[in-house]
């Protein structure tokens, strides 16, 4: 036992010693029955620490569509998880949405709008709006993987890293710049996306926003004489009074204006203008279109919101007045200190650098391509990938060309449009406490 043993004494292995007293040891064991034989032939023996070795865990490097190189996760939404992919041929980082057909079947028109949201970012070519690289298919794994441009944060994220949980009224001033160009490009095209919040806006590392998260959003017909629209799944705090009172029909650029006032509002209040217990309160509360401003908002900020979250839609604010607002062309001063992106969720990385760096050691030491032993790499067999989405598709979308009504067929996958990253938070759809300043 371990008592017997003092520090520094070393245990000879067994040899001339044991011959001697061998069958001793033996009998004295093959006269027990084995619960007693098990209890007393525990033996603790004590091992240096300097002696031990300890083997790290071996990452493997893991290769898609023939050229991504897999990083770590950054993110998992409702929808499917999203890593970090290194492009190998353009050393471009990207980000890969991972989506499952046996997942999306679960999901309420999970395949549709994943579906409608390809179709429709291939439209969308703007600065403001997320970029899809590339969709693979994976037949034999039953996968899809959207391959977009990388974002280093989303700004609810941002906004749940700081106390105060907002931003200094300059730092949001131009996020909401941004979020209104990329909006006015998207009505341009005829897509209401529906679904505004700070939960969908991402940030690249060079502070530019993109808009993302198209899943909900409704392209207009092309001929269509105005911007009606019939359905919303957005998130219901962000939802305006047409929609909480279930009109039938509702404009739905007017849905995008009152969504981006609750986002304005949100990032310099850390408030929302409505709240409730439950869904059935809060659109309760939103339909009524009662709502309050805190007294520290600034009296041009209070007119901007006041007219982007009217309760009549004919009478909300549209993009162009927004942008001819005197708060909206104001140059604020730098008062206070900008709100910078949190550290990496699981590693705590405050560069937030790539992830896919250990992977990419791997990939190209010798021994991951000479030794079959650990399997250091899985090289998946490229010819099961297909450019193209699963499941039953959504109809063509129109387009009109040369004076006449076409249709473009439905490969998602033909053009650099772009995927969304679906890293919103449940908690960015829970209104906060009222303020104090009421309006109608």
């Amino acid at each position: 036992m371990e008592g017997n043993v003092a520090p520094g004494d070393e245990l000879s292995p067994p040899g001339d010693e044991f011959s001697a007293h061998g069958m001793d040891f033996i009998n004295h064991f093959s006269l027990m029955n084995d619960d007693e034989t098990l209890e007393q032939a525990m033996f603790i023996h004590r091992v240096d620490s300097n002696e031990i070795v300890y083997q790290p865990r071996r990452r493997r490097a893991k290769l898609i569509g023939e050229k991504y190189l897999m990083g770590d996760m950054l993110g998992e939404g409702s929808y499917g998880k999203v890593k970090e992919v290194l492009d190998t041929e353009t050393l471009f980082r990207r980000a890969v949405k991972i989506l499952k057909k046996k997942k999306l079947r679960k999901i309420p028109n999970g395949e549709q709008n994943v579906q409608r949201e390809i179709q429709l970012l291939k439209r969308l070519h703007h600065k403001n709006v997320i970029q899809l690289i590339e969709v693979l298919y994976n037949e034999e794994k039953q996968k899809m993987y959207m391959v977009m441009e990388y974002c280093v944060s989303e700004l609810q994220e941002m906004l749940e890293s700081v106390p105060e949980k907002r931003f200094p009224v300059w730092q949001a001033h131009g996020y909401f710049c941004q979020l209104i160009d990329g909006l006015e490009y998207m009505h341009s095209k005829g897509i209401v996306h529906k679904d505004i919040k700070p939960g969908n806006l991402l940030i690249t590392q060079d502070e530019v926003l993109k808009i993302t998260d198209l899943g909900v959003a409704e392209a207009l017909d092309v001929f269509a004489k105005d911007d009606m629209c019939k359905t919303s799944q957005g998130s219901p705090a962000f939802q305006p009074p047409e929609i909480a009172n279930g009109l039938e029909t509702f404009p739905g650029f007017k849905v995008d204006v009152w969504s981006s006032g609750v986002t304005l509002y949100n990032m310099t209040t850390s408030l929302y203008p409505f709240e409730g217990d439950n869904i059935y309160k809060l659109f309760e509360n939103i339909g009524k279109g009662v709502f309050t401003i805190p007294d520290s908002v600034e009296p041009l900020m209070a007119d901007l919101l006041q007219g982007m979250l009217t309760y009549d839609a004919a009478q909300r604010f549209s993009l162009q007045q927004i942008r001819q607002h005197d708060w909206f062309r104001k140059k604020h001063p730098r008062t206070l200190e900008r709100v910078h992106f949190p550290p990496h969720p699981d590693g705590g990385d405050p560069l937030r650098s790539m992830t896919v760096i250990p992977y990419l050691e791997v990939f190209h030491s010798p021994e991951s391509h000479t030794s079959s032993e650990h399997e250091d790499v899985e090289f998946e067999d490229f010819g099961a990938y297909t450019r193209g989405a699963f499941g039953e598709g959504m109809p063509p979308m129109p387009m009109v060309k040369d004076g006449k009504l076409v249709e473009v067929e439905s490969d998602p996958t033909t053009s650099e449009a772009a995927a969304p990253m679906d890293q919103a938070s449940v908690s960015s759809d829970k209104p906060q406490k009222k303020s104090k300043r009421k309006h109608a």
